[in-house]
């Protein structure tokens, strides 16, 4: 090859590295401002006059971003009530205190309506009880108002391969109980007692929410699933409906209800509705591989596939 064919090859080749980089600037370009504008948008939501809405559904579980949610909710001078939808079986005890805390929080400001949805039980029906009005379908499921603590026991399975576990342990007590051997009666009694006093908590919560006598409240902690109808006549909601019976109840607190209601959801955690991935394959495509994290960015934010500590959750087909 002469000289003047690898001259223009070289020419050619800083051209198209000019163009790759330029598309990548673009890329990025517009993906800023697509979060500039969403943030803009949100911003503007935020100050119109306002009845703020939030979706809690799932596995109940620490979740920090949505407590900052509800304080943003608290102190947003335009929100003028709540509405907290349930969609959740339950989860963890300490999940539903945090929430039911902060949900709290938001009521001292400004009313709180719980819609319960099709299942709002355990921990769910906990978060529930934070609102200042209850609102339930007819067929809604609630209630299962009660802890547990569960761990998996496979020392038969290790005995069947022939493989053991010896632990030298400080104390007795340290690390139990574990599923690789059967609990002592003295490691069961300590479960035991903090199932108990965290029970003891979710039941005087009960009972101060809902204005019952604790031996009544204790009554219905039994474990047992409510529907809504049921539950009305327990006195663990407080009215059978949907949109308007929450209306109904803000009119009388003295909130229009005309107020446009506004969903406040989780941000997207994908970058730039998606743009982390688009952004990964056009500079694929581009013929570089420098910035393989872009692609990476769709996944930051996944949801826990565990649950820890003590868990207030209604199970089906536990046996």
């Amino acid at each position: 090859m002469d000289q003047l064919a690898i001259a223009d090859r070289r020419q050619l080749r800083r051209k198209l590295g000019f163009w790759r980089i330029l598309c990548i600037l673009l890329i990025l370009v517009a993906a800023i401002g697509t979060y500039v504008a969403i943030n803009a948008q949100s911003a503007g939501l935020a100050a119109r006059p306002q009845i703020a809405r939030v979706a809690i559904s799932g596995i109940v579980q620490d979740d920090r971003e949505l407590l900052d949610r509800l304080e943003r909710i608290a102190n947003a001078d335009a929100v003028k009530g709540l509405v907290v939808t349930i969609e959740s079986p339950g989860g963890t005890t300490y999940g539903g205190e945090t929430i039911y805390k902060a949900i709290r929080k938001v009521a001292e400001k400004k009313p709180v309506v719980s819609d319960v949805r099709t299942l709002a039980a355990s921990a769910g029906y906990m978060i529930a009880i934070a609102g200042d009005q209850i609102v339930a379908g007819e067929t809604s499921i609630t209630g299962s108002i009660g802890v547990l603590f569960q761990y998996p026991q496979i020392k038969t399975l290790m005995d069947r391969l022939g493989v053991s576990l010896e632990t030298i342990k400080s104390a007795p007590l340290k690390a139990e109980p574990n599923p690789f051997n059967p609990p002592s009666e003295e490691a069961k009694a300590v479960i035991q007692s903090m199932i108990n006093d965290s029970f003891d908590w979710f039941v005087d919560l009960v009972a101060e929410r809902r204005k019952l006598a604790r031996p009544e409240a204790l009554r219905l902690a039994d474990g047992r699933i409510f529907t809504g109808r049921q539950a009305l006549k327990e006195k663990l909601v407080d009215v059978l409906g949907g949109e308007e019976e929450i209306k109904a109840y803000f009119k009388s607190r003295k909130v229009d209800a005309d107020l446009p209601v506004v969903d406040w959801k989780a941000p997207d955690n994908s970058w730039g509705f998606g743009l982390g991935s688009i952004a990964s394959e056009w500079v694929k495509s581009l013929g570089y591989e420098v910035f393989p994290a872009l692609g990476g960015l769709e996944k930051l934010g996944g949801d826990k596939l565990f649950l820890d500590g003590l868990l207030s959750v209604w199970q089906v087909g536990n046996n």
